[in-house]
């Protein structure tokens, strides 16, 4: 579930848009073809993972193969591109991009699909030309889906937030939009929500006919499940959405919660390991998994400077999409509308963001949960002192590099 921000939409038609082209009803790819969808982030990409992975049993009689053993190979997919691992998380290694690619070559001449977000975190023209290469050349069909920048947004804060960012939302979205060269304090996002050029990198290694671009509709969320059925040749209705609470978006006072915690954890100086196990795998997961938001909740808002400079940016990139000669799926006037206003949005309301005590206490039981699966031995140094007799700060630094050691023992 991702958080969008308080507009409103046009009203809009109640059928279905399907998957259609400009040219008529979705042919199927080239039996033999091998689907890379790239993202980016927050495009439905985890939604279409789970379908995928949930129907891997029966995609084989429909000539289709999803060969990663895992819902999304993300470590494969950080490692071809040469990225790092989120905060914590174990370094991807080339193993892990080899083993896909031993998966892939394994389904022979039928049709493949591999799908990760992560692709689109690919750095140059040279490492996009080697991933298709190795994936199979000629072979490669490339699928891109995209949202309006301004329902990425508010999304894409939190996710960084819980990979450690300690910066608001107002003041990210002002360096995201209004500060050149737009890279602080993540490089990344535009990277992969520069749509046209994400597009303009993977054409040069594939060319424009062997790319499409598919426009997510959130008012038809059941489109891009059709959409890739029709690509694959797969019956209709196959593919399913899965539940994923862990999938769900945070609220803005459990991010806000999660971005006060980010600043002690680094004023504390902790080891990175710790914070991948206790705060975004223990605290965080299990906060997820357990609470579902109410309408109480209040949503991330986002500014209406923000939302317009994000419309301008998508108007830009619809007119470079359309001049590079793509099959484009969908309504791509969607990336560049601006909602009409609904209320006031000056900004998230922070200041009335209030955590539930229920929520808190869940995402503090993840924590505690997370550190009793990696107990800690008492030491001769902690036995010479009391706790009385400790600062705080010392303590929290002593059990982080305790839990540390743990964790590298096992």
């Amino acid at each position: 579930m991702e958080t969008d921000c308080t507009r409103s939409e046009a009203p809009v038609d109640n059928a279905p848009i399907g998957p259609t082209s400009p040219t008529g009803p979705l042919a199927a790819l080239p039996a033999g073809t091998r689907l890379l969808h790239i993202g980016p982030h927050k495009t439905g990409t985890t939604a279409i993972q789970g379908a995928l992975f949930a129907a891997k049993g029966k995609l084989p009689e429909h000539g289709v193969e999803f060969p990663a053993t895992s819902r999304h190979p993300m470590e494969a997919a950080l490692a071809a591109c040469a990225r790092p691992a989120m905060i914590g998380d174990t370094v991807p290694t080339e193993k892990h991009w080899t083993r896909l690619l031993k998966q892939v070559e394994a389904t022979g001449s039928r049709t493949s699909v591999i799908s990760s977000e992560f692709f689109a975190d690919a750095p140059d023209d040279e490492t996009v030309a080697r991933i298709v290469e190795q994936l199979g050349g000629d072979r490669v069909h490339v699928l891109v889906t995209l949202r309006p920048i301004a329902r990425i947004m508010p999304s894409q804060w939190q996710q960084y937030v819980q990979n450690g960012l300690r910066m608001g939302y107002e003041e990210w979205l002002d360096h995201m939009l209004r500060k050149a060269p737009y890279e602080k304090p993540n490089p990344s996002f535009w990277r992969r929500h520069r749509h046209d050029r994400l597009v303009e990198r993977w054409i040069r290694a594939v060319g424009a006919d062997r790319i499409t671009v598919v426009v997510a509709d959130d008012r038809d969320r059941d489109s891009l499940m059709r959409t890739f059925e029709a690509l694959l040749g797969l019956p209709e209705n196959l593919l399913r959405p899965v539940p994923d609470a862990a999938n769900r978006s945070l609220t803005l006072a459990e991010t806000e919660m999660l971005r006060k915690l980010n600043v002690e954890f680094r004023g504390n100086g902790l080891p990175d390991e710790l914070y991948s196990k206790l705060v975004r795998n223990g605290a965080v997961m299990h906060m997820k998994n357990t609470c579902s938001p109410t309408a109480e909740d209040v949503k991330i808002a986002t500014p209406d400077w923000a939302v317009e400079a994000a419309g301008h940016i998508g108007a830009e990139m619809v007119e470079r999409i359309d001049a590079m000669g793509v099959r484009v799926i969908g309504d791509a006037s969607l990336l560049s509308t601006i909602p009409k206003q609904r209320e006031p949005a000056t900004g998230p309301a922070a200041a009335e963001a209030r955590i539930a005590p229920e929520v808190a206490a869940h995402a503090l039981y993840g924590a505690l949960a997370a550190a009793a699966a990696a107990p800690v031995r008492h030491t001769a140094e902690a036995k010479a002192r009391t706790v009385h007799q400790t600062s705080s700060k010392e303590l929290v630094r002593v059990l982080g590099h305790r839990c540390l050691k743990r964790l590298r023992r096992r």
